[in-house]
């Protein structure tokens, strides 16, 4: 006999979702999470809102939450709405004193702020900062790149100007936001030793302050699935033994190499594990941490 007054499975099945969330709830609860936000889920608004509220949401449940973002295809069109040409070498940006304070408008101001607004709006508190902040990030600044003359052909030594790689990290100024409730969005701008700032790779920041942190997850969004074997199946768990491998045997190739390197490397340092998750799919980081299955490609020690 049917019982007219049973719930719609639509609504059950919202219960069951809730059951099967709770011991990741539980075994998360006091935790802290390390995403770095970027790709994109930024120029993309109902993306930015599903972001935001997962961010919202793990703090709502007792996750201590640290946004670090990027924002290089917003400096590049700054540069170019001012007339401000870009040289690249070896994926970096040649950043010369005009275009590091360029850049730190765009990340420390208006994107910075932006992510604030949007966290805000799905019901979370949030602080924007950068790595200079409360001496958030030292760095020292990033050795010269080789480069082949395009004449010549004769390879030369390219200063890539105000670019930096995070050498401490001085967790305070995240404790004490995050102990009063507070999610810190941090911009990756550094300040080196001789006082000037540092344009630092958005990645390689977050890594090193999940590092600090002893994260209990680093997520790296991006807009690709994860590692995909020469299949092109995912591959949802690796360490860096494996990935060294794969590496090796041309498996990992171009971007996700030094993406794979920041994993390792936070994993090296004190990270429980790093994942890299695609943040085109609505709700990414809840489906890798609130369900069975996960999401992405988990790497551990």
């Amino acid at each position: 006999m049917s019982n007219k007054y049973a719930p719609e499975p639509a609504l059950l099945a919202k219960a069951e979702t809730l059951v099967e969330a709770l011991p990741y709830i539980q075994r998360y609860a006091g935790e802290t999470f390390v995403v770095k936000y970027g790709g994109h889920a930024m120029g993309d608004p109902e993306a930015a809102r599903d972001f935001a509220e997962d961010v919202a949401l793990m703090k709502a449940v007792g996750i201590n939450v640290v946004v670090v973002h990027g924002g290089g295809p917003q400096i590049g069109a700054m540069l170019k709405r001012l007339g401000v040409e870009s040289q690249f070498v070896g994926g970096l940006r040649v950043t010369d004193k005009e275009t590091a304070q360029i850049a730190e408008m765009v990340l420390a101001g208006s994107i910075n702020k932006e992510i604030v607004g949007w966290i805000s709006q799905a019901g979370g508190r949030a602080v924007g900062i950068s790595g200079k902040d409360g001496g958030l990030v030292l760095c020292e600044k990033v050795g010269g790149k080789r480069e082949a003359d395009p004449n010549s052909g004769i390879e030369r030594n390219v200063d890539l100007g105000f670019v930096g790689d995070p050498v401490q990290v001085d967790r305070r100024i995240l404790d004490s936001l995050t102990k009063d409730g507070i999610i810190p969005v941090v911009a990756p701008v550094g300040i080196g030793a001789d006082g000037h700032t540092y344009n630092v790779n958005a990645d390689t920041m977050a890594g090193a302050i999940a590092a600090e942190l002893k994260a209990k997850r680093f997520f790296l969004l991006t807009d690709v699935p994860g590692v995909l074997d020469k299949a092109g199946e995912l591959m949802t768990d690796l360490n860096p033994a494996r990935i060294a491998e794969l590496q090796s045997d041309g498996t990992i190739t171009g971007g996700m190499i030094p993406k794979l390197d920041t994993c390792v490397h936070a994993v090296e340092g004190g990270v429980d594990a790093a994942v890299i998750l695609d943040g085109r799919v609505p709700h990414a980081m809840l489906l890798e941490i609130f369900t069975r299955q996960g999401a992405g490609t988990l790497v551990h020690a």
